[in-house]
């Protein structure tokens, strides 16, 4: 064999190899249509939130009574904006509403410390404002609003609201900036003491989508323990948006990242992206935390909704499902 028919060789070989690594894999291809963006800031929003007493006797948050969730709801607005949510405590103790990365005055700091807690049967409006980046009058720079925060109470049990973090009383917020590529679904994941959404170990939550889906993950950290996040399969950028901005962006790309107790991050990740569908494992990626339950599944399937090789299972063998997907992380049932 000469050399051009030994080149020759390896070319061809390594067409077909690739054809056949695409079909394998067909559906694991790029995303076809342009990625919708978040709008300019500046309206004025209104909610309501509820803290509620749930029937396991945890607690949360919910917008409407009887809604209440672990987590809480997603609140997501666009730097610029300003939100009123005139908080509700139907529980039979103090609680509050505290928020992380945003702006407000004293008067919404929702602590018992300066008197912005809500008695039982009370209510209270607090006002959260955000704002774009831009130089100060000094010439330094101010950053934006723009992130993945969170709020929760900050009085039940103690006046750093132990107790209502513990059982419960906790949610997500994203700020987004003008231009953020919007996801298809977005889902909350709090690693709280030793469990996932203070559920019980081994029972997820799990959380579905199909190939080629923008998926959005805000990952929360509350207790008394540090973690770290591990999702198999898929990777992100580690900066605000969790992407890559250009060639050129330096931001480093991990799939493993370390967490302690308030710390918030997010990121969004096209599911099955160059590896395709199946059950895909996150978790604590401290040993031990992950043997004793902290582990969930990104289920991602195929278009024909079949997760290849994939059949719900406990972990002492008997077959039943790993918790209940989540199904509800969609941006139509969070957007607020």
């Amino acid at each position: 064999m000469d050399r051009r028919s030994f080149n020759r060789r390896v070319l061809i070989g390594g067409a077909a190899a690739a054809a056949t690594s695409l079909s394998l894999a067909p559906e694991a291809t790029g995303v076809d249509a342009p990625a919708r963006t978040a709008p300019p800031g500046g309206q004025v929003r209104h909610l309501r939130l509820y803290a509620e007493k749930l029937p396991d006797g945890q607690l949360g948050y919910g917008f409407e009574k009887g809604g209440a969730t672990v987590p809480g709801p997603l609140i997501e607005i666009t730097e610029g904006d300003t939100v009123h949510i005139a908080f509700e405590n139907t529980l039979d103790v103090p609680a509050s509403l505290h928020v992380h990365g945003l702006d407000y005055e004293i008067s919404s700091d929702g602590t018992k410390l300066n008197h912005s807690d809500v008695e039982p049967g009370g209510t209270r409006t607090y006002t959260w404002r955000t704002h774009a980046p831009g130089r100060r009058a000094d010439g330094t720079w101010r950053a934006g609003s723009a992130g993945y925060w969170h709020y929760h109470d900050h009085v039940v049990g103690t006046e750093h609201g132990t107790g209502g973090i513990r059982k419960g009383l906790y949610g997500p917020v994203i700020v987004r900036r003008k231009g953020d590529v919007l996801p298809d679904a977005t889902h909350t994941i709090v690693f709280n003491d030793m469990t996932i959404n203070n559920r019980p170990a081994h029972t997820g939550p799990d959380f579905e989508a199909t190939v080629g889906d923008r998926v959005e993950f805000v990952m929360i950290t509350h207790g008394e323990y540090y973690h770290t996040f591990h999702l198999h399969g898929h990777r992100w950028a580690d900066n605000r948006t969790g992407m890559l901005t250009g060639p050129d962006d330096p931001s480093q790309v991990i799939d493993n990242k370390i967490v302690g107790p308030a710390d918030s991050f997010g990121f969004q990740v096209i599911a099955g992206e160059g590896v395709g569908a199946g059950a895909w494992m996150y978790h604590c990626h401290v040993q031990s935390h992950s043997d004793m339950g902290m582990v969930g599944l990104f289920l991602v399937k195929k278009p024909d909704g079949t997760i290849p090789g994939y059949e719900p299972h406990h972990p002492d063998g008997t077959h039943a499902s790993q918790g209940t997907p989540e199904t509800h992380g969609t941006k139509d049932t969070h957007k607020h």
